[in-house]
């Protein structure tokens, strides 16, 4: 019998299986990403000015790093429900904020750094390990979440231990990147 399928001690609770949803989900959004990164842009795109979708981007993640404090501050005082409502309210201004990053890259060239010295080393610095983290955190967050829909609460804690500072850190690293490329956009 598979441990992820069995009835719990709770009733009716039936845990479910969200490993397959989650590797389709991470696969998906990493790989398209990944995909972007490498395409040329959509020429002569002129139906909206898409300069604006990068702030849009970092408003987003403005969002989701003061929705996760929220949250974290909320599960410090035990206040699940609290707690539950910023994590949603989190996933979804990461939902926006994909759309968003998706649209602008499918429908422009990646704008490069015109920094230089510093700056240009703290740039990419703090870019390479926004987009490794990145990219982490899409399982992790999502592992994090099933764990808790099925009431697996010591686990869901041991790895939200790892979720919640990685998301924090890719979150307001995206608005880092934002705030030192946005003079070259």
């Amino acid at each position: 019998m598979n441990s992820n399928n069995h009835t719990a001690n709770t009733g009716s609770f039936k845990k479910r299986n969200y490993k397959p949803a989650i590797i389709i989900i991470s696969v998906i959004l990493i790989g398209a990403i990944g995909v972007l990164a490498g395409m040329p842009g959509v020429e002569n795109f002129t139906a909206f000015d898409i300069t604006i979708l990068p702030l849009l981007n970092a408003i987003f993640n403005s969002f989701t790093f003061i929705f996760l404090v929220c949250a974290l501050v909320a599960i410090l005082k035990k206040n699940i429900t609290v707690h539950k409502r910023f994590i949603y309210a989190a996933f979804c201004t990461t939902a926006l904020f994909l759309v968003t990053y998706v649209s602008y890259h499918f429908l422009s060239e990646s704008t490069p750094f015109g920094g230089s010295g510093f700056m240009a080393g703290f740039y990419y610095f703090i870019l390479i390990t926004h987009i490794i983290l990145a990219a982490a955190i899409v399982p992790l967050a999502l592992t994090s979440v099933a764990r808790a829909w099925n009431m697996e609460n010591e686990r869901h804690r041991k790895i939200a231990r790892w979720t919640m500072p990685i998301w924090l850190y890719v979150s307001l690293t995206g608005v880092l990147v934002y705030i030192l490329i946005s003079p070259y956009y």
